[in-house]
């Protein structure tokens, strides 16, 4: 033990939750499954930690006791509700015996194993990132509902039933065979990158709801790829994040202005970013296995060799988008393609492209595509259609800074 005040004993408390918090959880829950009774056995721990350090100092190993505190909070609380004396006492020995040795071995690592069964199929997609924020990150239901727009209440029961389902239906922690893994790990990755996009949506990190998500979502990423160094979408996710995060000083000007990819200073990328996302894409493709997100990170490292070349690739990018099309079949990739083509073949080829999409429903809300077609057609001098689709776009977008970027497009527009 060593001495220190409280100040001190909350800083390193709030270390190890960051540090430890998922590990823990994914430890104390993977035998019972029971995720929500190790959250309250934890934050137990973590109250009794901030009582006691200050007076007693904080222990060797802050991890190990954490665990130990927690798991006495289990036993307690199994041992409240049964009525055998000797299923008492085999309890006890059971819980100082794991305590003993987890004071001297280090806890293993299942947080990847809380993720899969968090990514689960039996668990409702759109909650999978934000249980994955709880159980891995520790983020209170208030402030996930909050970057996700609904309400805490509404969040905290999406929570609970998910939680629910895992104890109940015996969702098991384990990390899948490789038969198996593909699809599974498409879940994990997809709820990591909910994560970093809805962080990403607020470029210059200052919107309360969202602040942090960005730099979440770039930590499980590591977290994933550090845990599966051989898997190339890990890899292909974790690079995609490095490159857009590269970029978030260059989103906006001075004023606050938004700044297009395209014409953004390129000294104001995180060049070091940029290397390790160029990095980890390169030891993605030795693997011989191409998905979507080495993809979607070949197209970022694309855009990013402006910084040497001062030109964009758009013939490579349009082959990537390509390539996008043939796996993943979006319209948001159909989008951006059509915008390689426009750069590569001109603006008909490229309205031509987003004509291709039709009646497609799921584009009627979508802003990047009536910001798209507005700017094409505004190159092609069709006025009146680009002023309509440009109106479509301001009224879709939530940004200030867009809107005013595309309200300033309309205007050049009736000048």
């Amino acid at each position: 033990m060593r001495d220190i005040g409280s100040d001190t004993a909350r800083a390193v408390a709030e270390a190890a939750a960051r540090q430890s918090y998922g590990k823990l959880i994914a430890y104390l829950s993977a035998r019972s499954r029971d995720v929500a009774a190790a959250e309250d056995a934890l934050a137990d721990a973590f109250a009794a930690a901030l009582e006691r350090w200050p007076r007693t100092g904080v222990p060797e190993k802050p991890e190990a006791w954490l665990l130990a505190v927690a798991r006495r909070r289990r036993v307690d609380a199994v041992r409240r509700r049964l009525t055998s004396e000797a299923g008492r006492d085999h309890l006890k020995l059971i819980a100082e015996e794991v305590e003993a040795r987890m004071t001297d071995e280090d806890l293993p690592d299942e947080r990847l194993r809380l993720m899969f069964a968090c990514a689960h199929p039996a668990i409702e997609s759109s909650v999978r990132a934000p249980l994955i924020l709880q159980t891995v990150l520790g983020f209170d239901a208030a402030a996930i509902a909050s970057a996700f727009l609904v309400s805490p209440a509404t969040m905290g029961q999406r929570l609970v039933r998910a939680k629910t389902r895992i104890r109940e239906t015996g969702i098991p922690f384990r990390v899948p065979e490789r038969a198996e893994l593909g699809e599974r790990l498409d879940a994990v990755l997809e709820a990591i990158y909910a994560t970093f996009a809805e962080g990403w949506s607020d470029p210059a990190g200052t919107e309360t709801r969202r602040r942090n998500l960005a730099t979440e979502g770039i930590w499980l990423g590591r977290l994933v790829a550090s845990l599966l160094p051989d898997e190339p979408e890990a890899l292909g996710l974790l690079s995609l994040m490095l490159f857009a995060e590269a970029r978030r000083a260059a989103r906006r000007d001075a004023a606050g202005d938004y700044v297009p990819l395209a014409e953004q200073d390129c000294a104001l990328w995180d060049h070091a970013l940029v290397d390790e996302a160029e990095a980890l894409l390169g030891h993605a493709a030795t693997k011989g296995i191409i998905g979507r997100y080495q993809l979607e990170a070949a197209v970022q490292s694309a855009h990013a060799t402006r910084r040497r070349t001062g030109r964009t690739d758009w013939v490579a990018i349009r082959e990537l988008y390509d390539a996008l099309l043939s796996i993943a079949g979006s319209p948001v990739v159909a989008i951006n393609r059509a915008v390689a083509i426009a750069e590569g073949e001109g603006a008909a080829a490229g309205l031509a492209a987003l004509y291709v999409l039709g009646d497609d429903k799921r584009l009627d809300d979508y802003q990047p595509y009536w910001a798209a077609r507005a700017g094409l057609l505004a190159r092609l001098g069709q006025v009146q259609l680009a002023t309509d689709a440009y109106e479509r776009a301001i009224g879709l977008e939530r940004d200030p800074a867009v809107r005013r970027f595309l309200h300033g497009k309309r205007a050049a527009l009736r000048n």
